[in-house]
């Protein structure tokens, strides 16, 4: 048991988020793995443990719960920290169904937004999502916390706006951004046809680059005083607007 803060495999995780995923939490670890992910390392507090490990990797080390408390991130955690290979793939790898759906991510920041729409990718059933011009890392923590491990299920590309923008015009994929200007009512845009559901960030939406190669500028009508939603929920609502079309009679 390493029972030292200043142990150096403690001391090495800290430095293991560009090269590895850090993972906390049975649940995500375990949809990691069910999703191909490979478990190198396995950190696990057996005093917080709420449910026997179900997780199976090379190699298992138990701690105790100072040394646990210095490499969480979490609260109430459940005793368990896995280091993970990452998968970063080439949106050049990708290659579309006729008919996909497909959400766009432009400079997302946060985390926890990166997450949530994770999760809606997850439970809607997307092709993949992509996200243009990265602000985060992809397997940030709080990223896969608010995902609840979804941002594992789900293939997810960064790239450039640039290079984004080029890929679904070779593919013929028909582009909707969400707009405040010269937009049309999400409920009026026909998401039946292979179509990419482009979200930009809270502060300043969209940039130019994507307003010009918009084949469709869509609104979400507000009702209030709010003049925009929180991205994660206007992902939601559009791409659950697309799967209720894609419906079979």
């Amino acid at each position: 048991m390493i029972t030292s803060k200043t142990n150096p495999k403690i001391k090495n995780l800290v430095k293991l988020q560009k090269a590895r995923i850090l993972i906390e939490g049975q649940r995500e670890i375990e949809r990691a793995q069910a999703c191909g992910f490979e478990i190198e390392q396995l950190y696990v507090c057996e005093s917080l443990l709420r449910e026997p490990v179900k997780v199976n990797a090379t190699y298992t080390e138990t701690v105790t719960e100072e040394v646990f408390d210095k490499i969480a991130y979490r609260e109430g955690s459940d005793g368990l920290l896995a280091v993970a290979i990452p998968k970063y793939k080439s949106l050049s790898e990708f290659k579309p169904r006729k008919d996909a759906l497909i959400i766009v991510l432009e400079t997302v920041e946060k985390p926890g937004n990166l997450g949530a729409v994770m999760r809606t990718a997850d439970a809607a059933g997307v092709d993949a999502v992509i996200v243009a011009d990265p602000a985060t890392d992809l397997y940030n923590p709080n990223a896969i916390r608010a995902s609840i491990g979804c941002i594992f299920s789900v293939p997810v590309y960064a790239c450039s706006t640039e290079e984004c923008i080029q890929w679904l015009k070779q593919n013929g994929i028909t582009i909707y951004c969400t707009y405040l200007k010269a937009s049309i009512d999400y409920l009026d845009a026909d998401f039946r046809k292979a179509s990419a559901l482009v979200m930009g960030t809270e502060a300043t939406g969209i940039s130019d680059a994507w307003v010009e190669a918009a084949d469709q500028n869509i609104i979400i009508p507000m009702n209030g005083i709010a003049d925009s939603l929180n991205v994660s929920v206007t992902t939601a609502i559009v791409t659950f607007e697309a799967i209720r079309q894609r419906r079979k009679p």
